[in-house]
Formats: C-alpha cells, structure tokens, sequence
C-alpha cells in the first residue's frame, strides 16, 4: 500500500513534497528511507517541471535521525555518492527546504541542515544528542553548524547534545520562517512557490554560486562566478525575462 512506503513523493506546481513516512518510528532513518530520499533528490534533479523540492516527516515529527535499532543489527543508512540518509553529502541541485514539526534532532537535524532553507513550527526541537549516546554527529552537523551559527554556539550545541527550539534558531539565523504548530508544510510551500516563480537556470545558477564560493580561491571569485552566471545571461529564459517584465506579464520559463 502506499501508506507503507518509508518516503512518499508529491508534484505540486512545480514543488516535490518529500515526506518521511514512518511516524511511529519517529521518522527514522534507515535503509529504506535514505534508498527512498535519495531517489527522490534524483528525481527532482532530473524533472525539468520541478523547480524546488519540500521535505517533511510525517505524524509529529521531522526526522529523529538513524534508526538505532537498525545500526545495531548491522545497516547502515547510506547511500553512495549521497552519504547518510541519501542526501547530506550530496544535496540535490535544485533548492530544497526543510519543514519542521516536532523536531529534528540527530540525523535529523543534519538531514534539515542538508536543505538550503528551514521553515519550522513553533516549539520544535533542533539538535544534535549523539554525544548523548557516546556517537559523533558525522551526518554533516559540525561542519555545517559552525558555517551557519557563531562558533561558541555551534560548540555549546554539539559537546552538549542539548537541543534549542525553533524560535532560538530562528534567532540565531538557522531556520527561516517560524510558524504555528501543523503549518510547517504550509509555510515551505507557499516559500517554495516564491523560489519556483523565478526562471529555473537563473536558481540552479544562483545556488551553485552561494554553495561553491565559500571554497574558491580569493582572486578567482568573479572568474569562476562569471563562468557559471555567464550562460544564463545568454539564454532565452534572460530574454523571456526581460520581455515579461516590459510587458508586465508573468514569464513563461523554458529552462534554456
């Protein structure tokens, strides 16, 4: 039956909601989910009519990270070239955001810090407890944490395990929309169709630039921009931008 899939995929005007489907497990993550996530990132990748891609867990929660009983019978929760819950090594292209409600604590913290933007609910739990449990949070968090909140805070956050709730994140500049309790998916989809609206060479462009740059070296900056932003000022999506705008309509995009 459809309700048993590990990860459920849905189109919605250019947005793939992605949503981790085993709320009595808290959303888990284990072999199926991460097989399941990551053929969905490859979906969205691939898909010209999709523009942006939604991720939530289903019931009360995001994600509680690994599926701990699954570790100790021996699986592991990865995917190659895509790494833990296939997905936090190699995020797809396109934009993804994350939506919260509950928590995302563990894995699932670093699956939502995989994501290029986080709408969570009021009160939810982010964190990551592996120290808690004697584990290292190798799913991406220390590495990303510290790049996206000050140092002594992603320190605190790590070497305690203790977690902080939405609006403290928010706060802190790590989720971008706080919204009420069961409106998590609400708020990322109504932020998804703001980003789908735009021309989808100009968004594949622009992420890569903000992913990539953080490692070029100074003095090849604006080379290396220039060379990814250079054939989307040639394409007919600039033109058709440009004409809709003169002529006061919504463009209509070709992805070329």
């Amino acid at each position: 039956m459809a309700s048993e899939r590990p990860v459920l995929t849905e189109e919605r005007d250019g947005v793939l909601l992605v949503t981790l489907n085993r709320p009595e497990q808290r959303n888990a993550v284990n072999l199926a989910v991460a097989e399941g996530i990551a053929a969905a990132m490859e979906r969205l990748d691939a898909e010209p009519a999709l523009q942006v891609g939604v991720l939530t867990g289903a019931g009360k929660g995001f994600c509680a990270g690994m599926d701990l009983k699954a570790f100790v019978a021996g699986e592991r929760p990865y995917v190659a070239g895509r790494g833990f819950a296939g997905l936090v090594e190699h995020p797809p292209a396109k934009p993804l955001i994350a939506a919260i409600e509950g928590f995302a604590v563990a894995g699932g913290c670093e699956i939502a810090l995989a994501c290029d933007l986080i709408v969570a609910a009021r009160g939810a739990r982010i964190g990551i407890p592996e120290v808690k449990r004697g584990l290292v949070a190798v799913g991406g968090a220390l590495l990303r944490l510290p790049r996206r909140i000050p140092y002594h805070l992603a320190m605190e956050l790590a070497l305690t395990g203790e977690p902080i709730d939405a609006e403290r994140a928010a706060q802190l500049g790590l989720v971008n929309r706080v919204v009420e309790p069961g409106e998590a998916v609400a708020g990322a989809l109504e932020l998804a169709g703001a980003i789908a609206a735009n021309g989808p060479l100009a968004l594949a462009a622009t992420k890569r630039i903000l992913v990539e740059a953080p490692s070029w070296p100074q003095d090849e900056q604006w080379l290396r921009q220039t060379q990814i932003a250079d054939p989307v000022r040639a394409s007919d999506d600039a033109r058709e931008g440009s004409v809709a705008f003169a002529e006061k309509r919504a463009p209509r995009w070709q992805g070329r």
